[in-house]
């Protein structure tokens, strides 16, 4: 019985350290999110904590299995298996994190309901980043906004867009997301 006891703990303990950690996250994609705003103008910040909370840092299904670090849907149905279970979604699949990181940016400068963010909104502007998107309508959460500002605090992931220091007072912010 202890065996059996011993080796169930081994196995919980090696599945949950392979886990991404918040930490593990950020350090493995920060320059993907820093060059991304080089190019696109959409702070760093906001890439890695909007991937950080649709993913739960790499660790949600379609993450794993499609790659998809945003939640981003596609028009077709896309199969994958996991655990010998075959699963159907919409969610669109990617060949690499890197191509959901790009098409994150792609998306949020060129939809429409987005394009004008990127006009309205610089590199430095987190707070206003998050708004836009939240009155945008890329979640339906009303909680989504101050979920990624959050991450963004807790994280200090604007020090990323490399001028955290002209940023308004975040506590301020954070109040007036609904």
């Amino acid at each position: 019985m202890r065996k059996l006891l011993l080796i169930t703990l081994l196995f919980v303990c090696s599945q949950a350290s392979a886990q991404n950690t918040s930490k593990s996250y950020i350090d493995k994609f920060k320059d993907d999110a820093i060059r991304i705003m080089h190019q696109s103008g959409i702070p760093a910040s906001i890439i890695l904590a909007i991937a950080m909370h649709e993913s739960g840092c790499g660790n949600s299904k379609i993450a794993q299995n499609l790659n998809n670090q945003f939640g981003m849907k596609g028009n077709t149905v896309i199969f994958y298996k996991q655990n010998n279970k075959k699963f159907s979604t919409l969610y669109k699949q990617y060949d690499s994190i890197g191509d959901s990181f790009q098409d994150f940016a792609r998306i949020m400068t060129e939809k429409k309901k987005f394009a004008g963010l990127s006009e309205k909104f610089t590199h430095y502007d987190y707070l206003g980043w998050v708004l836009g998107i939240q009155k945008a309508g890329y979640a339906s959460s009303r909680k989504w906004g101050k979920q990624v500002l959050g991450l963004i605090t807790k994280y200090n992931l604007n020090s990323l867009d490399e001028n955290p220091d002209t940023q308004p007072s975040l506590a301020s912010a954070i109040d007036g997301v609904q």
